[in-house]
């Protein structure tokens, strides 16, 4: 018999209806401009380090800015660094520590500003915060200095939960620096349900454990730098979502010196991606030292939000289907319409100026679920042709490839039920 699936929670289907959000890592280690491990990775002394708030102004963080960027982009959510690693808070610690934003010269809460400038531009806010810190020494202390951090980053979520309003979730990051040692999750977690009973809440587990569920609290799997899987949730206690989430370069924080930077057929690819399997995606950018969104990071963007832009609200509210579709292509449905993704299509046009390459032509759908009636072309409403088995499980699909003018990257066909 075959085990039952089990239906998400409310929260983790307005999650999964996201689907594409940004991520920003922004701290000290702006300033650097070689990444977010530089502390770690320099062994730069925690006094040295710490030495860096003093030239911390955040002149040109704007958040109002940030969630246009997003929106514009085709973002639903947005994930900020208030605390990373480095134990430097963007937000106003009421006490715990004068290691954070209002005590360094930008004198300001800035997560404040990011919360409330998200919810004007209708962006989900959520707010990332490290259970690791360097420089309290949190993976090498003794057990007793352990359980007081423990209570310091107990206190420090519940700040976030209780001063900032109504917030999309919490993403941690970090239990994976101290594996054998008892995080305390179940009193972590229980802070954030009494005051955002709600709240997505997300611990990654890093590079080396892609979708693993880990605390039965926890509500999304992580993909760290991956492509995620279909996970099979058969007799899963708890319906758990997927994210992956992925740099633009090769760092989450600035990297001055990395010019190995994703193009927007990257990002539309990776995106399809996720949404096959029904993962969100999670897609990161680093701020200058002074919180400025650099030009290129911004117009890649929203360049990809053009994409987004022509194919409505399928890449958020389509479902995966499932039917067995050549290389990478796939189907969604949305409402009573199938969308099928197709990949590697080359241009139409002159030997002249086009270069004849392969991958146009028919592709065979098996198990296909339902008898269509049409087929239209999204990018530029062409007509479409297919065939159809008399049982309708075996579809072929003409996919033509793009008119002159036109490369999609994944050209996407609406295919109308009968």
């Amino acid at each position: 018999m075959k085990s039952s699936l089990p239906k998400p929670l409310a929260r983790i289907s307005h999650f999964e209806r996201l689907g594409y959000g940004l991520f920003i890592h922004w701290g000290l280690y702006s300033q650097i401009g070689r990444g977010e491990w530089i502390q770690f990775h320099d062994k730069i002394p925690v006094n040295v380090y710490a030495k860096l708030a003093s030239k911390f102004t955040a002149s040109d963080f704007d958040a109002p800015a940030l969630a246009r960027l997003a929106r514009e982009s085709g973002m639903r959510y947005a994930v900020l660094t208030t605390r990373h690693h480095e134990g430097f808070s963007l937000y106003d610690t009421r006490g715990l520590s004068s290691f954070d934003a209002p005590h360094s010269p930008a004198k300001r809460d800035l997560v404040q500003e990011f919360v409330e400038a998200c919810r004007m531009d209708d962006i989900v806010p959520f707010l990332y915060h490290t259970t690791l810190d360097w420089g309290r020494d949190s993976a090498n202390c003794s057990e007793k200095k352990f359980a007081e951090y423990l209570d310091y980053l107990n206190d420090s979520v519940e700040i976030l939960c209780r001063h900032y309003g109504k917030i999309g979730g919490l993403w941690f990051d970090g239990n994976w620096s101290r594996p054998q040692s008892d995080w305390k999750e179940d009193r972590l977690y229980a802070t954030i349900r009494k005051y955002q009973p709600e709240a997505i809440i997300i611990n990654n587990t890093g590079l080396n454990a892609r979708g693993a569920k880990g605390h039965p609290e926890i509500d999304s799997t992580t993909f760290e730098q991956g492509l995620p899987v279909a996970p099979d949730r058969r007799g899963w206690p708890k319906y758990v979502a997927g994210e992956m989430c992925e740099t633009l370069n090769s760092h989450w924080g600035i990297g001055q010196n990395d010019f190995n930077f994703k193009s927007p057929a990257d990002i539309i690819q990776n995106l399809c991606a996720c949404r096959k399997v029904g993962a969100n995606y999670l897609l990161n950018v680093g701020p200058t030292p002074t919180g400025g969104i650099p030009d290129y990071e911004a117009a890649l963007l929203r360049k990809v939000g053009q994409w987004i832009g022509r194919h409505g609200n399928l890449i958020y509210e389509g479902k995966p289907v499932p039917a067995t579709c050549p290389g990478r292509d796939f189907l969604l449905k949305k409402g009573n319409s199938y969308y099928y993704f197709a990949h590697d299509l080359s241009r139409r046009g002159d030997a002249h100026v086009v270069l004849q390459k392969g991958g146009n032509g028919p592709r065979g759908v098996d198990g296909f679920p339902a008898r269509i009636k049409s087929v239209r072309w999204l990018d530029d409403d062409e007509k479409g042709r297919f065939t159809q088995s008399p049982d309708g499980s075996l579809l072929t699909l003409d996919c033509t490839g793009y008119n002159y003018g036109y490369d999609m990257v994944v050209r996407v066909a609406e295919l109308v039920v009968a």
